[in-house]
């Protein structure tokens, strides 16, 4: 059986062009599921689970949401808890989602988000390139934010049906003027700081170049988009997570943007591959300001979690008690739209 009569079979979107394949699984949280160039594989699976491969939509929430609960206009919303003791990347990224057209799909919020509202999203694949869009539309006023979660292999290895030897471990460029302080849960507390070394499973802001993972003498691959914000998740052994989000983990709480009706939320995400020149040093970058940068091996099995801890234990006690005194209670917000925050929100 051919490869576009087994993905027809298996209820797949197939877009195709100049040597890329993408396929979008309906079915299974409308995620991209596998991403083909030149034939290797970009896209990872690392377990069973709905959140652990391919690149899946987040939405209407990112990241973790406290104790999975939160206040909104007055009302306490208590979330199915799909991480314990807290709720994670949102509602629709393992529910069925419903075909438009060769290139969109579309799904409502579904039963554990109390709030009606959709969401659309649109994918492209010209040239060297892939678009895909997300709209988050509200019947209802209602918290909102999007986002993407890709797993990347830290080492390419062809496809499944035509294995290649493993490629040198991934380089990831990334550069970032701030970085989240987390607690002792893993959650942004809403405070700023300057970005320290990875291993990270972090969110960052003020975003100077597009991020890029070159895997030496085989591809490059450089990710933008319209999000103001983007969690790295580089811990892993195998795998990398660049994820861009349009609100930060827990945003209910640090920073709630409203979504309203007639007011869609829309974000975009650009995936450009280069393929090799052998001209440049594999082990430097330069950035899109001009300035060399050193291109990191992101850190898996070199890194230890010991390690990670000892560096994120000082700036996590300072807020360990604060955050354990608070939990018990959440505050009503104050509420604002995505362009009163980037007006005069983080930078």
């Amino acid at each position: 059986m051919s490869a576009d009569a087994s993905a027809a079979r298996a209820g797949l979107l197939v877009l195709e062009v100049d040597g890329a394949r993408l396929e979008i699984d309906p079915a299974a949280g409308g995620r991209m599921s596998s991403l083909v160039i030149d034939g290797s594989e970009l896209l990872a699976r690392t377990g069973s689970g709905p959140i652990y491969w391919g690149s899946f939509p987040m939405v209407p929430f990112s990241g973790r949401i406290r104790d999975g609960v939160f206040e909104f206009d007055g009302r306490r919303i208590e979330l199915p808890r799909n991480m314990p003791p807290h709720a994670i990347h949102g509602t629709v990224l393992d529910r069925p989602w419903t075909v438009v057209d060769e290139r969109t799909l579309t799904i409502d919020l579904g039963p554990a988000w109390p709030f009606a509202g959709r969401v659309t999203q649109r994918f492209q694949l010209d040239g060297n390139e892939l678009q895909a869009s997300l709209t988050l539309e509200a019947d209802e006023p209602m918290p909102g934010a999007v986002g993407w979660h890709p797993w990347f292999p830290r080492r390419l290895t062809g496809t499944a049906a035509r294995p290649a030897a493993p490629s040198p471990p991934a380089l990831l460029r990334f550069d970032a003027a701030r970085m989240f302080l987390r607690d002792a849960s893993d959650i942004p507390t809403g405070e700023l700081v300057e970005p320290i070394a990875g291993p990270w499973d972090d969110c960052f802001t003020g975003i100077r170049s597009a991020p890029t993972l070159t895997w030496p003498g085989v591809l490059s691959l450089e990710l933008s988009s319209s999000c103001d914000y983007w969690v790295v998740y580089d811990e892993p052994a195998d795998t990398i997570c660049v994820e861009p989000q349009s609100s930060p983990p827990d945003f209910v709480h640090i920073d709630p943007v409203v979504v309203s009706p007639g007011e869609p939320l829309t974000e975009t995400t650009t995936w450009r591959w280069r393929r090799p020149d052998h001209s440049a040093d594999a082990g430097r970058d330069r950035g899109a300001d001009g300035r060399t940068q050193r291109a990191r091996q992101a850190p898996g099995a070199s890194g230890s979690a010991a390690g990670t801890a000892r560096r994120r234990s000082a700036a996590s006690s300072a807020v360990t008690s604060r955050w354990r005194s608070a939990s018990s209670s959440y505050p009503t917000m104050n509420l604002r739209t995505k362009a009163d925050r980037r007006s005069g929100g983080y930078t």
